[in-house]
């Protein structure tokens, strides 16, 4: 059973405040997070996480996991404009992008920031941007093939497989790269790649460790390059599901540390940082998408109708993504009714949950979307003419702070050339 961080007295006053739809965030659940994830891997001195930007683009939520150590991880120029501004320089940044702007490298060049490339054709094109390579640099692996874990039946793998996904170098680059890189005036070297998404298992990390650490290992002696760093990216997952386990976090620190040992310290590289990327894994649990009941239908099916839609949470729609529901003030009433829980886009896919059974609801119900901290807002648009929401902060000492207001339709509107 999910639990949501906020409860229905709560959540009547703040509701007062802000109208629904709204975004909700559990400040004292992101930091605990935080604090737990530098903890587990506190073996590792240089260890550092480079928050994903993209999941949470809010500087009010940047700057609190700035407080808490973390770096970022940005992959388009706003995002690098926006880390600037929260207070963010040099090495907290690292900027892993595909497909990259000109303009974008330069930004991140001038930042300082750790530039992650992606393909062995941007060395020259950083160069020629810049007129030098950065003396700290990265490569963005891709080993191909199907990623599967240890002896699970069911192998965990990203955009179908590595082989298809359109992002990194192959084994023989990664060399060639180094190589060039380090002609052209690199000193420290790091290596990126990305397997597996959402994984809910404490071998993921541990596994991808040992190949990337594997790799770190053959590069040192083919190339003779100063490796500094391995990032670790995403991946590690959690428990959308209320019967899923949660993965957990020393666990996982530690598995990685024995991997570390067993391979870097025996190869001299005792000294490699690990960084890490989590955006779902740092803030997924830690939001809630709160929207209002305003109608029912009674068809062909049952559908309640709410006053949040795609435009507010997509994964539903684009992923057939499950997120947990509760009714508020319901949450120990039996679950006797099934429902399809739907938006008012003109689309059909616009439902939070399809054939879900959940306790009686009523028109006037708030409703808990759960796990909406990362991939929610952030992916919001503006189909149909609906507005993006706001985002509320809910503080440790139990007030809120707005951190992102609603849009209106003058934003809408404010881009339109009408003459």
């Amino acid at each position: 059973m999910k639990t949501p961080f906020v409860t229905l007295e709560q959540l009547q006053e703040i509701v007062k405040q802000y109208p629904t739809p709204f975004h909700l965030y559990d400040e004292r659940g992101i930091r605990e997070n935080a604090r737990a994830l530098r903890q587990a891997f506190a073996w590792n001195p240089g260890f550092r996480e480079h928050f994903a930007v993209k999941a949470t683009p809010n500087p009010q939520i940047l700057k609190l996991l700035r407080e808490e150590g973390c770096g970022v991880d940005c992959s388009s120029l706003t995002e690098l404009m926006m880390s600037e501004r929260c207070g963010f320089a040099g090495e907290e940044i690292m900027f892993s992008s595909n497909d990259t702007p000109a303009e974008e490298f330069a930004l991140a060049a001038k930042l300082g920031a750790t530039i992650n490339l992606d393909d062995i054709t941007h060395i020259d094109f950083l160069r020629d941007t810049i007129g030098t390579i950065p003396k700290k640099i990265s490569c963005r692996y891709n080993p191909g093939g199907t990623f599967t874990l240890g002896e699970s039946k069911e192998g965990f793998q990203v955009m179908d497989n590595p082989g298809d996904a359109k992002y990194g170098m192959t084994r023989p680059q990664m060399t060639e790269a180094f190589r060039r890189l380090r002609e052209l005036g690199a000193e420290q070297f790091g290596i990126h790649a990305f397997l597996a998404s959402n994984t809910i298992s404490n071998e993921y990390y541990p596994a991808l460790a040992s190949i990337l650490f594997q790799v770190a290992a053959e590069l040192k002696e083919e190339t003779g390059c100063h490796i500094t760093f391995i990032n670790l990216s995403g991946g590690v997952g959690v428990p959308y599901h209320p019967d899923q386990p949660a993965n957990d976090i020393a666990v996982i620190g530690d598995g990685v540390r024995r991997a570390y040992e067993e391979i870097l310290v025996p190869a001299g590289m005792g000294d490699v940082a690990i960084h890490t990327e989590l955006g779902r894994f740092m803030l997924a649990p830690y939001g809630h998408l709160i929207t209002r009941v305003l109608h029912e239908k009674h068809i062909h099916k049952e559908y309640i109708g709410v006053d949040a839609c795609a435009a507010n949470l997509m994964r539903p729609a684009i992923y057939g993504a499950y997120h947990h529901i509760t009714v508020m003030g319901k949450e120990g009433a039996p679950c006797d009714h099934k429902y399809d829980i739907t938006g008012s886009l003109c689309e059909n896919c616009d439902k939070f949950a399809v054939d879900r059974m959940l306790p009686e609801i009523q028109i006037g119900d708030l409703l808990v979307i759960h796990d909406t901290g990362a991939h929610g807002h952030a992916m919001g648009y503006q189909y149909n003419g609906r507005l993006r929401s706001a985002e509320v902060l809910l503080c440790e000492d139990g007030s809120t702070r707005l951190i992102r207001r609603a849009e209106t339709p003058e934003d809408y509107f404010a881009t339109a050339i009408w003459d």
